[in-house]
């Protein structure tokens, strides 16, 4: 940070300036979900985020739904509540000189600006990236398409479903190869924000060594490439081609889930140790025909399902966890969202943050997936946390911040 901003952007209106990004401001000029969840998990961190929006409408998802919450004059969207925590927002028509003389004012006492805009936006409106340099050599760039900004699809737009077809993730999920299907959440969208909120960290820390901003890139395409794990060497390496084969590893066995006499469980036995205590603790022969190591197992899954359904056939799944944790089997049940949030272990992790909302009054929602501890492992509460705003609730504070007028 320059010596000029630093005071500057701890006068948040969004609660106690916290947390480990705290003296660092973010321009947030995404929508949907890929770069507001960036912004978010920077604003989680303390810093002050300014999220500017449409004005009358806002960013995309305040209108996605149901559901919706609230007052039918001032129902808020629960897809926006979910990726806007601890921001501010302020409506400006880019297309306006006054609104955009607010926006270069915010850009020149700006850390860090977010755009997920296609390919030539920005140049378009006179904010290109030489331009923004110009104005703030500091600043750290964080720009997020959906096929990356160069190349023979670069100025492709980019929507989750269809970046996780494109990037090969539906291809890999599924109960079959015939049967290609989408994560339950925007995956690529969630992970581009995760990669970009990386990229910036590393491009600030940078930014102490060189005394200069940087542009960091990123894509919903490159994110899903980049969380190919073992199915991109299983191709690049070997010349395999992974295919969909539903709840079932295909490098390990046993490892899913497996049926028993009131529903399912869920079992990962990562090494042969583990599939020595698992046959020992069901009666099971550990060196059977086809099944004494894991490459065996793997050649015969068709198999190893059958033998461990049948041992718990008998077995409601209660009581079958249990033993499965008494022998020190790694295993677990599959959850409903109701019952991941009602469960003791996800509120220890502080996984759940109440914030108090402008018109809805309470709410209770997911929280940051990172904790901090000092030396002798007391938890330090690294902020505040507040609701996601209103359309245009700080305009005024920011407004006369920044000395771009307006009431």
């Amino acid at each position: 940070m320059t010596e000029s901003t630093t005071e500057s952007t701890t006068e948040s209106t969004t609660g106690s300036a916290a947390g480990p990004l705290a003296d660092l401001l973010v321009v947030d000029l995404t929508r949907a979900l890929a770069g507001p969840h960036a912004t978010q998990m920077l604003g989680d961190l303390g810093a002050r985020v300014i999220k500017v929006e449409a004005p009358g409408s806002g960013d995309d998802t305040r209108g996605w739904g149901p559901p919706f919450v609230g007052e039918p004059d001032a129902r808020q969207s629960t897809y926006f509540l979910c990726t806007n925590r601890n921001k501010e927002s302020i409506a400006l028509d880019l297309k306006d000189e006054v609104d955009k003389d607010v926006l270069v004012g915010l850009v020149e006492r700006a850390d860090v600006l977010v755009e997920n805009f296609r390919t030539g936006v920005l140049e378009r409106l006179g904010l290109g990236i030489e331009e923004l340099m110009r104005r703030n050599p500091r600043l750290v760039v964080l720009s997020i398409t959906g096929f990356g900004h160069d190349g023979p699809e670069g100025g492709r737009a980019g929507y989750d479903q269809i970046a996780q077809g494109e990037a090969g993730l539906m291809s890999l999920t599924g109960s079959g190869p015939d049967d290609p299907q989408r994560v339950g959440v925007p995956i690529a969208d969630l992970l581009s924000g995760m990669y970009g909120a990386y990229g910036v960290l590393a491009a600030l820390h940078e930014r102490e060594r060189t005394g200069r901003g940087t542009v960091v890139r990123t894509s919903l395409l490159a994110s899903v490439v980049g969380v190919h794990a073992f199915q991109g060497t299983r191709w690049t390496v070997a010349g395999e081609v992974g295919r969909a084969q539903g709840n079932h590893h295909p490098s390990i066995a046993p490892y899913g889930l497996f049926h028993c006499r009131d529903g399912a469980v869920q079992i990962a036995l990562g090494s042969e140790g583990l599939w020595k205590k698992f046959c020992a603790g069901f009666g099971l022969d550990p060196d059977a025909e086809g099944m004494a190591t894991n490459g065996e197992r793997v050649g015969h899954r068709e198999q190893v399902i059958e033998v461990v359904e049948q041992a718990f056939a008998d077995w409601d799944a209660e009581p079958l966890l249990a033993r499965l944790a008494e022998v020190g089997v790694p295993a677990g049940k599959v959850r409903t969202l109701d019952e991941v949030y009602e469960w003791d272990q996800v509120a220890s992790q502080g996984l759940l943050v109440d914030v108090e909302h402008p018109t809805l009054g309470g709410l209770t929602l997911p929280g940051p997936p990172l904790r901090f501890f000092d030396a002798e492992g007391t938890e330090v509460t690294r902020r505040d946390h507040v609701a996601p705003p209103l359309l245009d609730q700080h305009a005024d504070e920011i407004r006369t911040w920044v000395g771009g007028g307006g009431a």
